[in-house]
């Protein structure tokens, strides 16, 4: 319950705070190539129940078509206002009202396209007992996802080597480890790491140890 209640007392201020910033995002995608607003991917959510994550929409209106879910830097299904929105991360904002309405939480694994959770193990699939969030462990390690297939003859594949294990680890870790207060100063490093565009020293050490 006090999950739950935290969810939605971060959501509400989350997006009248950004409510002037949403507007101004929504007229600058509408007017660049008169297109859909929001993106809304269909993702495995807990449970294994999918739902539609809503996110600015930072790709060309047929990029599913084009392409994989993995998206590199200089993908050129990228638009020009998509890829400043993707620097900044505020192409996730919309994500909050994922949040209002129960489908996602403040914290919590990030959900991912049916085809990456099919790959899951039994063991793994602890990971879809909670609701996926917009920030976890995960997503702290590895913020810039874009950059670290930027160059690869296929991005896909590169996920899945080199970005998938140790995202699948914290996404155990966090599950097993998961509190209110574990929450807290996940959203305090998200934070911190949005604004200083750094990681977690814990992070950065598990790196350079491996």
């Amino acid at each position: 319950m006090l999950k739950r209640a935290f969810d939605l007392a971060g959501s509400v201020i989350g997006l009248t705070l950004s409510s002037p910033v949403l507007l101004l995002i929504a007229g600058l995608i509408k007017l660049s190539d008169g297109g859909p607003i929001f993106y809304r991917g269909l993702r495995v959510g807990r449970g294994g129940v999918p739902f539609r994550m809503l996110k600015f929409r930072t790709m060309v209106v047929d990029a599913e078509r084009r392409g994989g879910p993995s998206t590199a830097d200089g993908d050129s299904r990228v638009t020009v206002i998509g890829r400043v929105l993707r620097k900044y991360k505020v192409d996730e904002i919309p994500q909050l009202i994922s949040v209002l309405i129960g489908d996602m939480s403040l914290v919590g694994p990030r959900p991912e396209v049916e085809r990456y959770v099919r790959l899951l193990t039994d063991e793994e699939r602890v990971i879809l007992s909670v609701r996926p969030g917009l920030t976890d462990w995960a997503t702290l390690w590895n913020s810039d996802e874009g950059a670290v297939l930027a160059g690869a003859a296929d991005p896909e594949r590169a996920y899945l080597e080199l970005i998938r294990p140790e995202k699948i680890r914290l996404q155990l870790e966090y599950v097993r480890r998961r509190s209110f207060w574990v929450d807290v100063v996940i959203l305090v490093q998200t934070i911190m790491a949005v604004v200083l565009r750094t990681k977690p020293a814990a992070l950065r050490l598990r790196e350079h140890r491996r």
